[in-house]
C-alpha cells in the first residue's frame, strides 16, 4: 500500500502544474453530519469539466486518480485500508458526474470523534504532464451512540462467537435504532447499519431464534411497527412492517423449536397499500353522474 504522505507529495506537485485551459469545478458533500461510529459514511464527489475538451481521469498503476484525506480533530491522518481503486472515467465538456463513495470502506472510522475529509482528484493529460486538484473539506462527527441490548451467541458450531448489539442513536435531530455485530473473539466490528427511525414511547424487543439470527421488533410510527431479522454476519435478512392486531401492540413469540414469529399483528404490505390507494383515487376522479 502506497503510503498516504508520498502521494499528497505527488498531489500537491501536480496541483501547481494545473494547466489553464483545464478548468475544472470539484464538489466534496456528504449525505449528513452525525454518524454512529462505524456505520457506512456516505460522501458524493462531484466533477464538472469546463476544460473546453474531454477530460480523462485515471491512475497510473501507482497513484490512483481519486484520493480521499481523513484526519481527526488533531489533525492526525486516519488509518487507510489497503488500496481502493477507481476504474477510469472520463467526462465529456461541460458534463457534470457524481460519483457517491462509503468513506469507511477506505478508512478504519470505527472510533468516536470529530474528522474532516477532502477529496484529491487527478486529471490524465495526454499532452502534459498530469494535473490534480482538491475538494472542499467537509467535517463529520461520530458517536458510540447508547447501547440498548447485547447477546453474544455461537456460530460455526460453536468455533466462533458474534456480539449481537442494539444501539440508540439521535442524530440530526432524529432518533434511530442501529444492530452492531461484533467478532466476540477479537471485539473488531463485522458491521453496523441502521435499522430506522424508533419512538422510544414503546421499548423495543430483541430476541435471538435458533438459527443464531436477531430479531428486533420497534416501533416506527404511532401506528406502525418494524421487526428486523438480522443474522450473524450483519445480513438484513428480513424486514417486515406490522400494525396492532385486536389485542394490543405487536410482539415476538419465540417457539419451543428455535422459531421467532410475531403475534397479535396485521402485517402490511406497503405495495398493496399503494395500489389500494390508487384504485380509490382513479374511483373519485371519476365524473360524477349529474346534468
Amino acid at each position: 500500500m502506497i503510503h498516504l504522505k508520498f502521494l499528497l507529495s505527488v498531489l500537491a506537485i501536480c496541483a501547481f502544474s494545473l494547466p489553464a485551459s483545464a478548468q475544472i469545478s470539484a464538489n466534496l458533500k456528504l449525505e449528513r453530519q452525525e454518524y454512529l461510529a462505524g456505520e457506512p459514511v456516505l460522501a458524493t464527489v462531484t466533477i464538472t469539466n469546463l476544460a473546453g475538451r474531454d477530460l480523462t481521469f485515471a491512475g497510473n498503476g501507482r497513484i490512483p486518480w481519486l484520493i480521499f484525506i481523513l484526519k481527526d480533530r488533531k489533525g492526525g491522518e486516519v488509518h487507510a485500508r489497503p488500496n481502493r481503486q477507481f476504474g477510469k472515467m472520463t467526462i465529456k465538456n461541460g458534463q457534470t458526474v457524481a460519483r457517491k463513495v462509503d468513506l469507511s470502506e477506505h478508512f478504519f472510522l470505527t472510533e468516536a470523534g470529530n474528522f474532516n475529509a477532502t477529496a484529491s482528484i487527478r486529471v490524465t493529460n495526454p499532452n502534459a504532464e498530469d494535473s490534480g486538484f482538491s475538494t472542499n473539506r467537509v467535517l463529520f462527527n461520530q458517536s458510540p451512540g447508547r447501547l440498548y441490548w447485547s447477546q453474544t451467541v455461537g456460530t460455526q458450531g460453536g468455533k466462533k462467537t458474534r456480539n449481537f448489539r442494539v444501539l440508540n442513536f439521535t442524530g440530526d435531530l432524529k432518533n434511530q435504532l442501529y444492530a452492531q455485530i461484533l467478532d466476540g473473539a477479537s471485539g473488531k466490528m463485522v458491521r453496523t447499519f441502521r435499522l430506522g427511525e424508533v419512538i422510544m414511547m414503546r421499548k423495543p424487543t430483541v430476541t435471538i431464534d435458533g438459527k443464531q439470527r436477531m430479531h428486533v421488533m420497534f416501533l416506527a410510527t404511532p401506528d406502525m411497527y418494524v421487526h428486523c431479522v438480522v443474522d450473524a454476519d450483519g445480513r438484513l435478512v428480513d424486514r417486515g412492517l406490522h400494525q396492532r392486531g385486536a389485542y394490543g401492540d405487536p410482539q415476538l413469540v419465540a417457539s419451543g423449536t428455535g422459531n421467532v414469529g410475531v403475534i397479535n399483528s396485521i402485517p402490511f404490505d406497503p405495495k398493496a397499500a399503494a395500489e389500494e390507494n390508487a384504485k380509490i383515487r382513479k374511483a373519485s376522479d371519476r365524473p360524477s353522474g349529474g346534468f
